[in-house]
């Protein structure tokens, strides 16, 4: 099973879950904003990908952060940012069996997915 992470509205989401479903591939969508992130599940995922590139910097959510917090990141304080602002966090975030996938490339997901 496919566990999908992100908020509802995106537009990148959208586009995500509906290629899964032209895929026949079945997953469960797991809404940040509804359901929240446990700070372990983010954990791993950086110990996997690092937290840069679970950052979502191009956002609205990012450019409201304080000066203060976007020019001292480290670990600790990216984890503890995407925990409280999950929009911070890039989408989507694709966990399989034996990977992890963020952000949506239909070739990328193509090659991983249907190996």
């Amino acid at each position: 099973m496919l566990n999908l992470y992100g908020i509802p509205n995106c537009d990148t989401m959208k586009k995500a879950r509906t290629w899964l479903q032209e895929q026949q591939l079945d997953f469960q969508f797991h809404n940040y904003k509804k359901d929240g992130i446990a700070s372990s599940t983010l954990q791993t995922w950086v110990d996997q990908v690092g937290w840069e590139v679970l950052v979502n910097r191009r956002g609205t959510t990012w450019r409201k952060l304080p000066e203060t917090d976007r020019t001292n990141l480290d670990e600790a304080s990216a984890i503890s940012l995407m925990q409280a602002n999950p929009s911070l966090i890039k989408r989507p975030v694709l966990v399989t069996a034996t990977q992890l996938l963020v952000g949506f490339n239909p070739e990328e997901w193509q090659a991983q997915l249907m190996k």
